[in-house]
């Protein structure tokens, strides 16, 4: 079997899906189960730090992992940034078959630190037995020293290693999405998949294949596209998922977007238009990232302020008086979110608005994932395989 520890809502398993093969993910939050379920993945309740590991002995070929990530994140008051030390012990122990948990989780400042640990707690399970054939692990880019770690370890059991930093739009996700990503094999050289796209399209030439231009939002969405017109955006609403009223004029003024994401209001009393863009501002901060449409997004990520992600419109040329006003902000919504991260369009996620905000937030994008397991599974990917529009 192919083992998928902290599964979430399923950004690896759909990857899976697309390539043919499938996976047992173990993840502990309900709602996630509940989007898994809903899309036909296999799924265990559990704890992944109290999981048993015999019923997994000699059966798994291959082993994922986007373990939670409290000790390097940026966000909140980062009182698990103390607690590194501690894990990098935790996994230096388990790999030598100590289970030092106990002692080091009443050491740390956040409970979940040393869930990042987990993974080697498995490995070291699976070794005994020859196993996994492969390993696949993903995580912010702070963790990276952590997987060099892991990889050290993994060298000296006979596996090759690779660690780095990937950006997911450089594989067709429409997100500058940055990721620490460690593979392994026994079988084959560890080494990052070819990136398929760039900033800039590139030529094939007599050194490579070409690469397309980076995917866009408004490519993404399925907005500006000549032979339908741009969806009607939905209001968000708040994390309970209660509605909210459109601003006036916001529903319409999006819905007459078109090519790359430009708006053409006419000014009040004149025939030359003023020019608007839409853009995407990803949090309310004075520092946010703001993308255009005719870009891929920033890194999206939603937590106890889901819906501070909106669609705004932006002057392209100095306002002047009598000019019409933007178009009032409007909340980006889950679906948007999800096609964003490269879910198909009619992903059955399952919770509350902010529930399922913060699954798509912490999802591993499948486009992304695609790219990382297909040469561990021998398969290769065709130009269609992922369609991410409605």
């Amino acid at each position: 079997m192919i083992l998928d520890l902290f599964a979430g809502p399923g950004g690896w398993s759909q990857a899976l899906t697309v390539l043919g093969v499938r996976d047992v993910g173990l993840e502990w939050d309900a709602w996630a189960c509940k989007t898994r379920a809903a899309a036909g993945q296999l799924t265990i309740r559990t704890d992944v730090a109290a999981y048993p590991l015999w019923p997994f002995r000699g059966r798994v070929t291959g082993l994922i992992a986007s373990p939670p990530c409290q000790a390097w994140s940026m966000a909140g008051k980062r009182l698990g940034l103390v607690d590194q030390p501690l894990v990098h012990q935790a996994v230096a122990d388990l790999a030598q078959g100590r289970d030092t948990r106990d002692k080091l989780l009443a050491a740390c400042h956040d409970e979940r630190s040393l869930l990042a640990a987990e993974p080697m707690r498995y490995l070291h399970a699976l070794h005994q037995h020859g196993q996994p054939e492969w390993i696949a692990m993903e995580e912010v880019p702070d963790v990276l020293p952590l997987w060099r770690q892991y990889a050290a370890i993994l060298r000296n059991w006979g596996y090759s290693v690779w660690t780095g930093t990937l950006n997911a739009a450089d594989y067709g996700v429409p997100q500058t999405r940055r990721r620490a990503i460690l593979l392994a094999s026994r079988t084959r050289t560890a080494a990052p998949p070819p990136p398929t796209h760039a900033k800039l399209a590139e030529p094939e030439s007599l050194f490579g294949p070409g690469r397309a231009r980076w995917i866009s939002m408004a490519e993404a969405l399925g907005w500006g596209a000549t032979d339908r017109p741009v969806p009607t955006v939905c209001a968000g609403g708040g994390p309970g998922g209660g509605a909210e009223p459109f601003p006036s004029g916001s529903r319409k003024a999006l819905s007459d977007a078109r090519e790359r994401g430009t708006w053409k209001p006419h000014r009040a009393g004149e025939g030359t238009p003023s020019t608007w863009r839409w853009a995407l501002r990803h949090n309310s901060h004075a520092n946010a990232t703001v993308r255009a449409l005719d870009e891929p997004a920033g890194t999206l990520f939603f937590g106890h302020r889901a819906n501070e992600c909106v669609w705004q419109a932006e002057p392209l040329t100095p306002a002047s008086p009598g000019a019409v006003p933007a178009p009032a902000p409007i909340r980006i919504t889950a679906a948007e979110a999800g096609i964003l991260q490269t879910f198909p369009a009619d992903y059955p996620w399952q919770g509350n608005k902010g529930q399922v905000f913060s699954q798509v937030g912490n999802a591993v994008p499948p486009r992304l994932a695609a790219h990382l397991l297909a040469p561990h599974l021998g398969k290769t990917l065709a130009p269609n395989d992922f369609t991410l529009a409605a």
